[in-house]
């Protein structure tokens, strides 16, 4: 195993990729040359969605890498209007033809909506979709501990992964805490705090004193955190960036100053509690 391929373990006996390349925002037509070049790159995990309409680009630019299926991690999620028993199994099919896939390695729940309360249902379908082992690895995204602890004591199951809003301003201790108890891996979107912090001083002085980039700090302090991780970008030159961050190590300084960034107010995505949109 190379450097850059740190892989992560679930409890469920599989494992994934510590880094990954997130593709929200990317549009569809552009989404197959930039998994490819991802691919390129050494990548072997990527991370979409429905709601992220690229569902196809992205299976083209799997299709055309020429890697072999087995030596990818894929990942996409279930959308709040698809939660339910029925609907949730037809959201997944269609995901799979969009993708061009038999399976896929992670199927995520993408919010649990909770106005609508049938985010238990959907777990349970995605349960039966793991069964049958079209999705190789089950998880949520966004879900709060009260979401994760309802999803135990229903159905006694519980997600190998839970990906949530993660950066250095927004850094969600007791729910990571949470995870710890239980064995969910964290898995970290906008882990670069959707660009707010590259002029922080404490992570530029960091930055500086290793000669690397400020991208490349946070996702050091993400992965020795043993999160899981998915930034996102469309050029090359950050994408490679962004994956070779293995060879750097922050030391205890580092990391207490990290730590320290952490602010109560620093959510910059919206609140699982509340959040609800359909469309």
């Amino acid at each position: 195993m190379s450097a850059n391929q740190s892989t992560i373990s679930f409890h469920d006996g599989k494992t994934a990729p510590q880094v990954g390349m997130g593709v929200w925002q990317v549009e569809d037509d552009i989404a197959a040359s930039v998994v490819t070049t991802a691919l390129e790159i050494g990548y072997r995990s990527i991370d979409t969605a429905a709601i992220y309409g690229n569902e196809t680009g992205v299976g083209k630019g799997i299709a055309q890498s020429g890697i072999p299926r087995e030596e990818l991690f894929v990942a996409t999620k279930l959308w709040n209007d698809r939660h339910g028993h029925d609907i949730s199994k037809i959201a997944f099919n269609e995901s799979l033809e969009k993708l061009g896939l038999d399976y896929v390695d992670l199927y995520l729940i993408h919010w649990p909506a909770p106005t609508q309360g049938l985010f238990v249902e959907a777990w349970e379908s995605i349960i039966q979709l793991h069964d049958e082992g079209r999705a190789k690895s089950i998880g949520v995204s966004n879900f709060n501990i009260s979401h994760l602890q309802l999803l135990l004591d229903e159905t006694g199951v519980l997600p190998v992964v839970n990906q949530i809003e993660l950066h250095p301003n927004f850094q969600q201790l007791a729910l990571r805490d949470f995870h710890a108890e239980h064995d969910i891996i964290t898995e970290a979107w906008s882990p670069l705090g959707r660009g707010r912090l590259f002029e922080d001083p404490v992570l530029t002085s960091i930055a500086h004193k290793h000669g690397c980039t400020v991208a490349q700090v946070m996702l050091r302090w993400h992965t020795q955190l043993g999160h899981m991780v998915i930034p996102k970008s469309v050029h090359a030159s950050r994408l490679a960036e962004n994956f070779h961050v293995f060879d750097l190590m922050l030391d205890d300084g580092d990391m207490a100053a990290i730590a320290a960034l952490d602010q109560a107010d620093g959510r910059a995505g919206p609140d699982p509690d509340t959040f609800h949109l359909f469309k």
